[in-house]
Formats: C-alpha cells, sequence, structure tokens
C-alpha cells in the first residue's frame, strides 16, 4: 500500500515532457520577443492609428527639415512642373489629325488656368496636381471632387475641388446607409468593398470658429463624383496611410537630439571658468571682488585679477560640439531615406560619403521609383481626368473641331492621349549621349524614348517642330552656328548628299517568278506603250495627210490641220480630222474624208491577268 502510494506521488511530481511543436524561430515566444502585436487586417490598424499618424506626419513636415525636403524630392521628380497632355486622334488613315489635337490641346490650356479649373481659382492645375501629391506623402491620400458647372470663363462645365483626408468623417457615425453596405472610415463600401458613397464634412475639422462651425455637418457624396487617391498596399484597404509612418519616430528623435546637441554646444560656446576657494563657507566672503560681495564677475580681454589667499582658477573644457554627431546622423538619416523610398544623397544632399558610380546608381534607382510612381498617378487621376473633361468639353461646344455626333459615335478614337511626365536630365553627358545615340543606330532604342526619358517632359514631335523654327529663323536671319546639320563640326559647309541615281528597271528574265508585281504598274505600262503607238501612227497619216494639202497650198487649212496634228500626240484626246472636199473652187484628189481618232481601249476586268498570291510566311521551326 505504501509502495503504490508512493509511485503514485512521484507520477505527479515528476516532470512532464512537453510536446515538441515545429515553427518559425521568429515566430517562437520567449521572453526577449515580447512586444509584438497580433496580426489584424489593414482597416483595423488603420483605424487606431490613422488619426495620429496623420497629424504627426504633418507637423514633422512643417518642423523637420528632412521631413519637409522628402516631401519636395516626391512632389519634385513625380510631378515637376506639370504632367504635360497631347493629344492623338487619328484619321481614318492612322495619320495623326492636327486640327482636332490641336483644338483639344488648346481647349485644355484655356481651362487649365486657375480661375477654370479650381473651384477656388486660386491654383492652375499644375499646380493643383502638385497640391494632391504633396497631400499623398503627408496624409497618404487625397479626395478630388468634380462640380459640373462652369467657373470663370471657361466653357467647360467642369471644376476641380480639393478635399483633405481630415475632412472625411471617420470618427464619426454616419446616418443610415443602403442595405447591404457598410461604412469604413468614412468610406461607404459594398458587400465587394468597392466605394459607394464618401461622408464628406463641410469644413476642415481643425478650421478655427466663429460662432456655430459647420465642421460637425456632412454629407454623403456618391463615389462617380469622387477621385479618392492612396497607395493600396494591403486589399482591402479603404484609407491611405502617410509615407512617414515608419520614420516618423526617427525623425522625432532626431530632431530632439539634434536641439540636445545644439543646446550643449552652445553652452559649451560661452567660455566659463570657477574660482575655488579653501575659506570656511561659513566666513565672510573673500573674492576678488571683495568691494561689492558678488560671487560672479566679468572678466575683459587684456585683464587680469588679483585672487583672494587661498582661490584658484578652475577653467572649463568644453567638449562641445560632439565629434559622433555628424556619423550617428548620417545613420539616422539613411534609415529615414530607407523609410521614405529615396536615397541617402538625394534627401541630404550630402554627396561626400559616395563615388560616382554609387551616387549615379542611387539617382538610376531612384528614377525606377519615380517612373512607377508618374505611371500611378497618370492611370489613376490624368486619365480618367481626359475622358471626363473631353466629354464635357464635346458637349460644351468648347472643341469646335469635333461634333458632338461624331464623338459619340466613336468615342474610343478621340479620347486617345498621350501624357508626358518630367524626364531627368543626364548626369554624364559625354558618355549617356554617345551611348544613346549608338543604341538609336543599332536599333536597341529609338529618339522618341530618349527624348522621353531626358526631355524634360518635351517628345520627339515637340523637339522636332521647334528644331524646324530655329533653323528657319536662323537662315531668315542669315546666322551661322555650329549647330547647323549643313555644317562640319569645324565650321566648315558640309557638302550636299550625294543624289541617289535612279535603279535601271529590271529586266523580265532577271525578275523572280515569286515577285508579286503591282497590277497598276502593268496597267500604266500598258497605257504607255498603247499611246507611243497611237502618237506613231497619228504622226504618220497626219504626215501623208500634209504632204497633200501643201502640194494645194491652202494657208488657212495648214496651219488648222497642224494644230490638229499637235493635239493629237496626246494619247487621251479624241481627234477627228475631216478634210473638206472643196477649197477655192479646187477639189482635191481624194474628196473622201481623211478621220484620224485616237482611242485607248483599257481591258476589261476579267481580261485582267490574275494577282499571283504568296503563300503565308511562317515562323522559324
Amino acid at each position: 500500500m505504501f509502495e503504490q502510494l508512493r509511485s503514485r506521488i512521484a507520477r505527479l511530481i515528476a516532470p512532464k515532457h512537453r510536446r515538441q511543436t515545429r515553427m518559425y524561430n521568429s515566430a517562437r515566444p520567449s521572453r526577449l520577443a515580447g512586444g509584438w502585436a497580433p496580426n489584424s487586417s489593414a482597416d483595423q490598424e488603420l483605424v487606431t492609428s490613422l488619426t495620429s499618424l496623420r497629424g504627426r506626419a504633418r507637423q514633422l513636415v512643417r518642423d523637420a527639415s528632412y521631413a519637409k525636403r522628402g516631401k519636395v524630392i516626391v512632389v519634385n521628380n513625380v510631378i515637376g512642373a506639370g504632367i504635360g497632355m497631347q493629344a492623338q486622334v487619328k484619321t481614318t488613315r492612322g495619320e495623326l489629325n492636327d486640327p482636332v489635337n490641336d483644338a483639344i490641346e488648346w481647349a485644355f490650356i484655356d481651362w487649365s488656368k486657375a480661375e477654370n479649373c479650381h473651384t477656388g481659382g486660386v491654383l492652375h492645375f499644375h499646380d493643383f496636381e502638385r497640391a494632391m501629391m504633396g497631400q499623398i506623402f503627408e496624409a497618404g491620400e487625397v479626395f478630388v471632387r468634380k462640380h459640373h458647372r462652369a467657373f470663370g470663363r471657361s466653357k467647360v462645365p467642369l471644376a476641380l475641388e480639393l478635399i483633405e483626408a481630415e475632412r472625411i468623417a471617420d470618427e464619426t457615425e454616419p446616418g443610415p446607409v443602403d442595405p447591404g453596405n457598410m461604412v469604413r472610415m468614412g468610406v461607404e463600401v459594398d458587400r465587394f468593398y468597392k466605394p459607394v458613397a464618401y461622408w464628406i464634412r463641410e469644413r476642415h475639422q481643425g478650421e478655427f470658429r466663429l460662432g456655430i462651425s459647420r465642421s460637425d455637418r456632412y454629407e454623403r457624396v456618391p463615389a462617380d463624383q469622387i477621385w479618392h487617391l492612396k497607395i493600396t498596399d494591403r486589399w482591402p484597404q479603404t484609407r491611405g496611410e502617410p509615407w512617414l509612418h515608419a520614420v516618423v519616430r526617427r525623425l522625432q528623435d532626431m530632431d530632439g537630439y539634434s536641439e540636445a546637441e545644439i543646446v550643449a554646444a552652445r553652452g559649451a560656446a560661452s567660455y566659463v571658468w570657477w574660482i575655488k576657494s579653501s575659506e570656511d563657507p561659513a566666513s565672510p566672503i573673500v573674492t576678488a571682488n571683495a568691494e561689492s560681495g558678488a560671487k560672479e564677475f566679468e572678466v575683459e580681454p587684456g585683464m587680469a585679477k588679483h585672487l583672494a589667499p587661498g582661490e584658484d582658477i578652475v577653467a572649463n573644457t568644453p567638449n562641445r560640439p560632439n565629434p559622433a554627431m555628424d556619423p550617428f546622423m548620417r545613420y539616422m538619416l539613411r534609415e529615414v531615406a530607407a523609410g521614405i523610398g529615396t536615397s541617402y544623397e538625394s534627401l541630404s544632399r550630402d554627396y561626400s560619403q559616395s563615388n560616382y558610380s554609387s551616387s549615379r546608381l542611387a539617382l538610376l534607382d531612384d528614377r525606377d521609383l519615380w517612373r512607377y510612381f508618374q505611371a500611378w498617378f497618370i492611370r489613376s487621376f490624368r486619365q480618367p481626368l481626359h475622358c471626363e473633361w473631353l466629354q464635357q468639353a464635346v458637349l460644351a461646344r468648347a472643341v469646335g473641331a469635333v461634333s458632338a455626333e461624331a464623338y459619340a459615335n466613336d468615342l474610343e478614337r478621340y479620347e486617345l492621349v498621350r501624357f508626358k511626365p518630367r524626364g531627368w536630365s543626364w548626369i554624364d553627358p559625354s558618355k549617356e549621349v554617345d551611348a544613346y545615340v549608338k543604341a538609336i543606330r543599332n536599333g536597341l532604342t529609338t529618339t522618341a524614348d530618349v527624348i522621353a526619358r531626358t526631355g524634360d517632359g518635351a517628345d520627339l514631335e515637340d523637339v522636332l517642330e521647334g528644331r524646324e523654327q530655329e533653323l528657319e529663323m536662323m537662315k531668315e536671319k542669315g546666322l551661322e552656328f555650329d549647330t547647323d546639320p549643313n555644317r562640319t563640326a569645324s565650321g566648315e559647309e558640309a557638302a550636299p548628299a550625294p543624289v541617289p541615281s535612279p535603279e535601271p528597271a529590271p529586266k523580265p528574265d532577271d525578275k523572280d517568278d515569286d515577285e508579286e508585281e503591282d497590277q497598276s504598274a502593268k496597267d500604266a505600262r500598258m497605257l504607255r506603250a498603247l499611246g507611243e503607238v497611237v502618237a506613231g501612227a497619228i504622226a504618220a497619216v497626219g504626215g501623208v495627210v500634209a504632204d497633200a494639202l501643201r502640194s494645194q497650198k491652202p494657208p488657212q487649212l495648214l496651219s488648222t490641220f497642224n494644230n490638229y496634228v499637235e493635239s493629237a500626240k496626246a494619247p487621251d484626246v479624241h481627234n477627228h480630222i475631216s478634210a473638206p472636199t472643196n477649197i477655192e473652187n479646187k477639189t482635191i484628189v481624194d474628196p473622201t474624208p481623211v478621220k484620224i481618232e485616237n482611242k485607248i481601249e483599257l481591258p476589261a476586268e476579267s481580261e485582267k491577268p490574275e494577282k499571283k498570291r504568296k503563300a503565308p510566311a511562317t515562323g522559324a521551326g
């Protein structure tokens, strides 16, 4: 009995062997791995943090120099001076319809004025684009509302309103919504998370209040009246996150550390020294300024002071500025640049820590990112805006070259457009220009692609037209420059290009059996041959008749006949010549009328030789 009880107690107090579970080492719970938050959806993470992130990001852009620099970099590289537009409407033959394209472009330029495109009448369209991109950087998103009525002097009934993210009622319970829909942070979506409507405050929530504020009142705006621009990292993601969300704390720490170092340096720059005394603190003060009893006094340059017995000078040895501050701040700034998405060199403007190759590699990597954001901005905003604007412009008769009927019957043809985002200049022109020239000659790229990358928003058509106008102006004013294509590099006038001699017509024997000859060329040769035969016959008959008439010497008749003979040489003219039977009471030997008729009969359609058809080309292998 005792042994059974002992064994049972031993089993109870014995350590239990836990079953081993295979898992990722980074996911194992431990004392050092505490603080990891559980996984949640994108909206669940945003709903608890979006307001704070947005406010802190805006404050950093206002106060922190590197945060403001990051915003400038993004806006300048994505938008630049503005994204250009070039209409690409083509004719039925596939050629550009210049009158229609020019009319569309001029109408858009007129609408782009601030009083026409902006509801506030302040922002030109390209300034409007820059403001949009700035809001996307700061707040992670921007809202643009369409107002279908004419503003200013524009004929186009369309204007745009820029709405900041704070005006969306993301922390307010809206009114009743449609069955099956739900409101997520101010955006009403259906069961597929497609936006249906936006709940927008009439005024900014942080606007100063004069009496009863309208910031507490909001309205439901249908989604087809709103463009919501944001970068979607996870789906479904209803709202956008600020681009500084990953570096907010780093920027704040850098700002605080920099301020503390500056305060310490200011204190160290103020030279301070102390007088050390061995007297009893309870005894009367005996100092170099004992007559006033003050413990502090000023020392001027070149002045000597006598110290009291028992006093000594202790000098201050400041250690500021801190020599370790520069490498530490560079480390922090590299982390901030990685969080924003730009290079350290662009954000800091410090090229002392890299050579030419590494700096060039960083800039090229940055430009790939900017090209992506340019394409995103064009397809998310500019392309749908162009379709909306063109429809309103055509219906309002603002584009005179396009009728509403023609536009309605072929929307896709009239909506063709090419957008011209900004490009970037050469990093090393002497090498890159030569490389691009070789690439164009070898067929690896085109001139249009090179201009699009380096032309800062210009395209091939703009460059060619500008070059043509430049050369014409030089020629009119009699000026000669080294850039004239008719001059060599040494300044001498280049020899004119040799005119190629026409190739001899191939002989029938040399023609390949598989070559197909154009039927129109055959018909043309046949007509020329028939014309030569008929002209020769007319000349022969005319010579006989002329000799007969000259023997009678009727001057008027000879003149008339010569005119007829001259006109009869053309193969496509019908000539009727009849000799009269009686001239000045003299009878011609042969009174039979002479009738010469030049007619060329074309072969019937059924008699034409049948075209040879080539076998369809097949791919290799």
